[in-house]
């Protein structure tokens, strides 16, 4: 490819998404520059999630939209998915967590959410694995869930080229030529692409393809570990994803058996991938207390892929300032797959000059700069 309208630098959900909504949308010559596979960074190893319980207004609705596109994901853009609508239920211990989801509950309602507080006796019911000492509350949503990410990556970039985008896997980004406050030019391990607007959804390595184009995008990769359980055939199913919020301990079904993850505090920012053994004392200790009937239950395997992170836990989404039609949509710090379909179409919509369906201007990158941080309490 010589030249494109549009440049998106990232072959993930994010990525594929924005290059989907794009070329549906009309836009001509769209390429997608992916340096390895598609799917093949966070994507691959995300534990799959998806959900619209957060407690930020912007991260509700990009759940809750996302939410309706993976369910007609059939359809549109047409791959089956896996979806499991089994619901998402946050574990409360802490007197302050309890009051921040019953905010957090009654601002998903008004936007309607169907999310509710329930009581520690229905939590054990719906999760039965689930060790209630300690427990006061919990916060379930029935329409979250969690899908495969290699199939929603495959139906957009699917999509996307049947609307005529070009995806080129394999190829390396080098430089972004700008000059005037205009860029001019991707130069990539297989040519020169001349374009005049690129959307950064690079994910973990956004800030380095920020630096070519002189934006700052204060994003940092950080390992997460997940880990398999053998086949549970007496578990009764379905299991929802269950997170034990104080210590970010979370399962939920995968096959015959569990996928099991947590955060580890002492994990250093970097680009790491091997796994490691480090993390699994602390999060056995988190089975003992919560979930101890797995301690029984053998492992079978897991993987580490990569967060990526911004200061306050939240996304970037914008157009840069000083350089024209610089996109980007990266730092979702967890959540980024599961608002993948909903920031493809607010990107489409910013770079087409429409007004998006939702207002994801505090989001832009400047906020890091001053005194606007917007924290994610619901993070895991």
């Amino acid at each position: 490819m010589e030249s494109a309208e549009v440049v998106v630098i990232g072959g993930g959900v994010m990525g594929t998404s924005i290059a989907f909504h794009l070329a549906e949308a009309g836009v001509r010559r769209v390429v997608l520059v992916e340096r390895d596979e598609l799917g093949s960074g966070s994507t691959c190893k995300a534990a799959g999630g998806v959900r619209a319980q957060f407690s930020d207004e912007v991260n509700i609705r990009l759940g809750a939209r996302s939410l309706e596109a993976f369910a007609r994901f059939g359809t549109r853009p047409g791959q089956e998915i896996d979806l499991h609508q089994v619901g998402y239920l946050f574990l409360l211990s802490r007197p302050e967590d309890v009051a921040a989801f019953e905010a957090g509950v009654a601002l998903q309602n008004e936007l309607g959410v169907p999310s509710r507080m329930i009581s520690v006796a229905e939590a054990r019911r719906l999760s039965p694995l689930v060790e209630p000492d300690g427990l006061l509350a919990a916060a379930f949503s029935p329409d979250d869930g969690h899908c495969t990410p290699e199939s929603v990556v495959l139906g957009y970039a699917t999509g996307a080229r049947r609307h005529g985008a070009a995806l080129l896997t394999r190829t390396e980004v080098l430089g972004i030529e700008a000059s005037g406050g205009e860029i001019a030019a991707v130069r990539t391990s297989r040519g020169r692409i001349a374009t005049r607007a690129v959307v950064c959804a690079a994910g973990a390595w956004s800030a380095a393809v920020g630096a070519m184009a002189g934006v700052d995008l204060p994003v940092e990769p950080l390992r997460r570990q997940i880990v398999f359980t053998e086949p549970m055939p007496g578990l009764p199913r379905p299991v929802p994803m269950t997170i034990d919020f104080t210590t970010s301990f979370y399962f939920h079904g995968e096959g015959e058996g569990l996928m099991l993850g947590m955060s580890d505090p002492d994990e250093e920012p970097g680009f790491a991938l091997e796994r490691s053994d480090a993390w699994l004392p602390r999060l056995t200790e988190a089975i003992g207390a919560r979930a101890p009937r797995l301690l029984d239950v053998g492992l079978t395997g897991g993987w580490a892929g990569l967060y990526e992170v911004t200061p306050d836990h939240n996304a970037l989404i914008g157009e840069a300032p000083d350089i024209s039609r610089f996109l980007y949509a990266t730092g979702f710090s967890g959540h980024g797959f599961l608002q993948g379909p909903a920031v493809g179409e607010v990107v489409r919509d910013l770079y087409l000059g429409r007004e998006p369906f939702a207002d994801v201007s505090p989001l832009d990158a400047a906020r890091l700069a001053g005194d606007r941080l917007r924290p994610e309490n619901n993070r895991v």
